[in-house]
């Protein structure tokens, strides 16, 4: 029998997202909000007027505080932008949208099943500590949270990722 890789590590190519920081009281707020403005820009308020498809994952960037306990208030969603449209992306009609060219990524991603709140991704940072053990080849207050499902599914597939120090 094949037991699940603990974590594995992925490479991600540069590329254009559609980005929309909030700064809500609760990370929950932040998400959907910020994914409520991206599936309006997906779905037709943009300079095409059409829909633009959707691409998975949707990446949640989140930074700890200095002290490590808890999540800081703004977070960024990120959408990445469909093959068609990566040399001309469309222009979103939301002013908080913005289109943002992404450097390659080098992280270290493990899954968790469930809703992401803070608890329960604070949780899961500290369980993938336990398992690297320690190293300095990653970031310690940057990390993002991919999401792979509506967020209205109660087991849904996501991700942590630790992002590689460049």
């Amino acid at each position: 029998q094949c037991e699940e890789a603990a974590y594995e590590e992925r490479r991600y190519p540069a590329g254009k997202w559609a980005c929309v920081t909030m700064g809500e009281p609760m990370y929950e707020q932040s998400i959907s909000m910020s994914f409520m403005k991206l599936m309006r820009y997906i779905c037709k308020e943009n300079s095409v007027g059409c829909y633009l498809g959707m691409t998975v994952p949707v990446l949640n960037e989140i930074h700890l505080t200095k002290e490590g306990t808890e999540l800081e208030r703004e977070v960024v969603t990120a959408y990445y932008l469909p093959g068609q449209f990566q040399q001309n992306p469309p222009v979103p009609m939301d002013p908080e949208i913005h289109i943002t060219e992404r450097a390659p990524l080098r992280v270290i991603t493990r899954v968790f099943y469930g809703t992401t709140t803070e608890e329960t991704i604070l949780r899961e940072i500290s369980l993938f500590w336990e398992l690297l053990g320690s190293t300095d080849t990653v970031l310690r207050e940057t990390y993002i949270v991919a999401s792979y499902e509506n967020p209205s599914i109660p087991q849904r597939r996501n991700e942590i990722w630790f992002i590689y120090q460049a």
